[in-house]
């Protein structure tokens, strides 16, 4: 994070209301990029409204959660598509030009506890600052923890990493989601806006292979909300 030009650690949910409409006009406020080939695409825009923010993706595509969007990584055994099976490449150049994009981004990072309070697991979230309102989901889904007010070490085991663009560059515009189990460290790349494959499912399947590493020594109590 210390190479991109600036990024907020947030710390409660109200600051990530505030992050995902601060740049509105005319009430709006546009969660946009800009794409190699096609120009500046308007993923979502917001609206703040009674009870927290609204978000309306353009592309209707994006309105609901693509069944076939979780791939694996990492070469570590699985009974669930690889991402080379496919794509037909491996993983790796792709992660190395996620964090090269990153790094150009202005981000947002928070930190949270995946699955039930006092038995999860430590994890942090890294997105572009511009959308925060799936940070918002996302710390709604599975909480958020003030860092500075913790009061214990805080060991991060998994990182959701949110880079929009590639929906379009690698993916040819459809939701993809990419576990990458490292030793020590759960990576979840959601190359896409949408929650529910990767706030949600995503965070759940990073629950589920904690649980076959552990051998299901903590099975209920490390399942999500």
């Amino acid at each position: 994070m210390s190479h991109c030009p600036h990024y907020t650690v947030a710390g409660q949910v109200d600051e990530l209301v505030e992050l995902a409409v601060r740049d509105a006009r005319d009430g709006y406020h546009e969660v946009a990029y800009e794409v190699p080939g096609r120009g500046r695409v308007v993923e979502a825009t917001v609206c703040r409204v009674k009870n927290g923010v609204s978000a309306n993706y353009l592309d209707p595509y994006m309105r609901r959660r693509d069944p076939d969007c979780m791939v694996i990584g990492d070469e570590q055994p699985t009974n669930k598509p690889t991402f080379r099976a496919r794509f037909g490449t491996e993983f790796d150049a792709l992660r190395q030009e996620t964090f090269a994009w990153l790094k150009t981004q202005e981000l947002l990072v928070f930190g949270f506890v995946a699955g039930v309070p006092g038995h999860g697991l430590d994890a942090v979230a890294v997105a572009p600052a511009n959308a925060g309102f799936f940070a918002l989901g996302l710390a709604l889904l599975q909480g958020i923890v003030d860092l500075a007010k913790l009061g214990r070490t805080f060991s991060p085991e998994a990182v959701v990493y949110v880079a929009p663009p590639f929906r379009h560059t690698a993916f040819d515009g459809k939701q993809v989601v990419v576990h990458n189990r490292r030793p020590g460290l759960h990576e979840l790349f959601s190359y896409n806006l949408y929650p529910g494959p990767s706030a949600k499912k995503g965070v759940y399947g990073v629950l589920l292979t904690l649980g076959e590493q552990e051998n299901w020594s903590r099975p209920i109590a490390r399942l999500s909300r």
